[in-house]
């Protein structure tokens, strides 16, 4: 085995209760990024981190492997995702595969194409440590992002020096959307900002991240779009 790919979803939620198994266009909503990792060519095997019994249930039946449940301490609302990677990155090496790549695909982000894994996988290149994905900001810390100084007063988030007047003006920033994440097996790190990292740029209506109901309404509708 050589690229994984990993799929982290916890049982507990407090923006949408039960997401990662709540139905989706006739499937649980992890199904979505199951099959789209299992239909990437380029990746050899699709494992799943969770501490819910059922969640490992469904994720097993829609093909992906759980190598049993992730410890408490990983799964609590504060613990960080990294280190749950690397969890389950470990345990994926234990059982005797190798691991060269590490795709990590977020549950909540159904709105991805398997093209945007490939593109990713891409990217990740002898002189990339880590591909993330993102689209063009609609707000930019240059321009109209402000953020509250000593004293009460509110400045851009970023001062050049000189005002900024019109966004077209300003330098081009993305949102991170948390869709994927590729690295090396030997670049993986628990800080994403420690070696070159490149960027996938994805449109708008495939970044929808679901952590509140209205997400949930937005995917369901620009779904129902697609032919």
């Amino acid at each position: 085995m050589s690229t994984i790919a990993t799929i982290c979803a916890r049982g507990g939620s407090t923006g949408v209760p039960g997401k990662n198994i709540r139905v989706l266009q006739g499937r649980p909503l992890i199904a979505h990024t199951i099959g789209q990792a299992l239909a990437c060519p380029e990746i050899d095997g699709v494992y799943v981190s969770t501490d819910s019994a059922e969640i490992a249930e469904v994720a097993e039946r829609f093909g992906a492997t759980v190598l049993g449940l992730r410890p408490a301490e990983l799964a609590t609302d504060e613990a960080p995702k990294l280190p749950v990677i690397r969890h389950l990155v470990e345990a994926v090496e234990a059982s005797g595969a190798t691991v060269r790549r590490i795709v990590d695909l977020d549950p909540t982000s159904p709105l991805r194409e398997v093209a945007d894994i490939s593109a990713c996988l891409g990217l990740l290149d002898a002189r990339t440590d880590l591909v993330i994905t993102g689209y063009l900001s609609d707000k930019n810390p240059y321009f109209n992002m402000v953020e509250e100084r000593e004293g009460g007063v509110f400045r851009p988030v970023v001062h050049t020096g000189r005002d900024v007047v019109a966004r077209q003006l300003a330098p081009r920033v993305y949102a991170m959307n948390g869709s994927v994440y590729c690295w090396w097996r030997e670049t993986f790190s628990e800080s994403l900002w420690a070696g070159r990292t490149r960027l996938h740029e994805m449109p708008r209506e495939r970044s929808v991240d679901i952590d509140h109901e209205l997400d949930w309404k937005l995917v369901e509708l620009l779904l129902a779009e697609r032919p």
